[in-house]
């Protein structure tokens, strides 16, 4: 059984880690799978926008699977299968899987549809727009077990959230709940856990609706200039503008506009 289902439609990939009856832990064959897919969502000119969530009614994601994933890694167990086998062949696997160190400038959403604890909450800061069920729960655990959160939170969550909260997730290791994520800015809305799917597919077609090159740039742009002093980041800001702008799309959106009809986007 495949632990990640991916499917594509209207230009949409939709992302499905499918382990339920182990709250969608991160197993090795679901890291291989979930990296295959990022890859080829990234190539794939038609796919616009991702939703990435859980299946079942319970959890997002509840971080590494304790019993498969890091034992592995620590290699405190030996390889049992092909999954095994490519993850520790190209333990770049893990970081594609988990959009660290990997170049991705489509965006992503994330329904969050229960637990999203560790790992969870590791792949949900590299996610840009996030909406939670009632029932979502939000937290770095890794300290509590002698580890560390380092699949991208040491880096990203102070950046997205006030220092103070992030170091209070990092170091003490408790949960928090929907309303907490909402009020601090981890997630953008809070909806029934029946819409929230339907919630994931609009904004995802609202996206995918826009210049797909426009759209992508404005991501790079964001994630380009984090960090740098101001007159660095206008440079990079003025690169990625001059590209959209010698773009058809960039013509043909304002051309659609003064015409009133509505724009077809190409991405060229």
């Amino acid at each position: 059984m495949s632990h990640l289902i991916y499917e594509k439609r209207d230009g949409i990939a939709y992302l499905t880690m499918n382990r339920p009856e182990r709250r969608n832990a991160l197993s090795p064959q679901m890291i291989v799978e979930m990296a295959n897919a990022w890859n080829d969502f990234r190539e794939d000119k038609d796919a616009r926008v991702a939703v990435l969530t859980g299946a079942g009614d319970k959890a997002f994601c509840a971080g590494a699977d304790l019993g498969l994933l890091i034992p592995l890694m620590s290699r405190g167990r030996e390889p049992e299968n092909e999954y095994d086998e490519a993850l520790l062949k190209d333990r770049s696997l893990m970081q594609t899987a988990l959009l660290r160190d990997f170049e991705l400038y489509k965006p992503v959403i994330a329904a969050v549809n229960g637990f999203a604890l560790a790992g969870g909450t590791e792949i949900l800061q590299a996610t840009d727009l996030r909406i939670s069920a009632p029932t979502g729960e939000f937290g770095l655990s890794e300290v509590m077990r002698g580890i560390i959160p380092a699949g991208g939170s040491l880096v990203r969550l102070a950046r997205q959230i006030p220092y103070c909260k992030a170091m209070e997730i990092l170091l003490v290791g408790d949960r928090m709940n929907a309303e907490e994520a909402l009020r601090i800015g981890l997630i953008n809305e809070i909806v029934p856990a029946d819409k929230l799917l339907q919630r994931a597919e609009e904004l995802g077609q609202r996206v995918a609706e826009n210049g797909p090159l426009a759209v992508a740039a404005c991501k790079e742009a964001v994630i380009r200039t984090s960090g740098l002093a101001m007159e660095e980041a206008f440079k990079i800001e003025s690169e990625v503008a001059g590209r959209v702008m010698r773009t058809k799309d960039a013509r043909e959106g304002p051309l659609a506009f003064m015409e009133k009809r509505p724009a077809v986007f190409k991405g060229e």
